[in-house]
């Protein structure tokens, strides 16, 4: 019987914690999520980061050409509604990386309404008094004053959910884009990387703090990101073999127009040097000038568009 208890007691102790080691889980768990969740700080704010060079070149050029403003106006939404979320939940690492994401869309928000035609700044000054202004302040008004507790984090999360997920998605025209011209030149690899590693790192965050709102639009992110980079892998050496036949293509049209330009420089010298130009040589020039030139679609083309000519002057 003693034996018996004494197993009991044994069992027990090997499959049942105690409190220290229950606590050493806890502060290991922690610590495991506050570094996934600065790993995707630092991912997130490089994305954050990317367009500067892009502003840059609109400050000095003093023009946005035919950038869109649409996705700063929206991305300044999608950070200022997250970083509302972490204050109300709270999280201060959605709070930081999202503030200092709002603080840089702002910025690009604000450079482009400074620098773009007179037409778009007006439409796009609307876009930002709708969504910046009015639903986001309708949204912090109603969580504050109209919802409490649990709701209102569920209320803002399914909001900042929603908007992450039609943000995450808007690269998919570019994904079609790429199936049907069988050329990633619309896809670059940095961005569809770095969207990758975003909604991977996030979505492990998510799982680490059980935070369902932080995690569903991010493995949508994270799955979208993985699609993205298979279709780069599938089409990348038929871009890299189309831009090949391109520039051996554009290459042998320069050679050629070279050639036949040479040609003709070193016929008008001979007419000089013979004290002018007889009717037969003027005959010949014109027929010469009416062939139309062949579709300089490979190099050794160019050889037999040159013989041609020197035929014509051997004649």
């Amino acid at each position: 019987m003693l034996k018996k208890v004494h197993i009991k007691s044994l069992l027990l102790c090997v499959f049942i914690p105690s409190r220290t080691s229950l606590r050493s889980i806890a502060l290991f768990m922690a610590s495991l999520s506050f570094f996934v969740g600065i790993m995707g700080n630092i991912i997130s704010l490089l994305l954050f980061v990317s367009p500067i060079k892009t502003f840059w070149g609109v400050v000095k050029k003093k023009s946005t050409e035919n950038y869109k403003g649409v996705p700063y106006i929206t991305t300044l939404l999608s950070t200022s509604l997250w970083t509302f979320y972490g204050l109300i939940k709270p999280d201060i690492l959605v709070v930081s990386v999202n503030g200092v994401g709002a603080i840089f869309q702002f910025i690009y928000v604000t450079l482009f309404l400074i620098y773009a035609p007179k037409d778009t700044k007006v439409t796009m000054a609307k876009f930002v008094a709708i969504l910046n202004v009015g639903f986001l302040g309708a949204v912090i008004m109603v969580a504050l004053l109209a919802i409490h507790g649990n709701l209102r984090i569920t209320f803002v999360g399914i909001l900042c959910a929603a908007l992450t997920i039609g943000m995450y998605a808007a690269p998919l025209s570019a994904m079609r884009r790429v199936i049907k011209t069988k050329s990633v030149e619309y896809m670059p690899f940095l961005l569809s990387f770095f969207l990758f590693l975003n909604g991977g790192v996030w979505s492990a965050y998510s799982v680490l703090v059980k935070d369902f709102y932080i995690g569903v639009p991010n493995v949508v992110g994270f799955v979208l990101g993985s699609a993205q980079l298979i279709l780069y892998l599938m089409y990348k050496n038929k871009s890299a073999s189309a831009k090949t036949m391109k520039a051996i293509e554009e290459d042998g049209s320069v050679q050629l127009v070279k050639g036949s330009v040479d040609i003709l420089v070193h016929r008008d010298k001979d007419d000089e040097d013979d004290g002018g130009i007889d009717e037969g040589n003027l005959k010949n020039r014109s027929l010469s000038k009416g062939k139309s030139l062949p579709k300089p679609s490979v190099l050794n083309r160019e050889y037999s568009y040159t013989k041609d000519h020197e035929d014509t002057l051997s004649e």
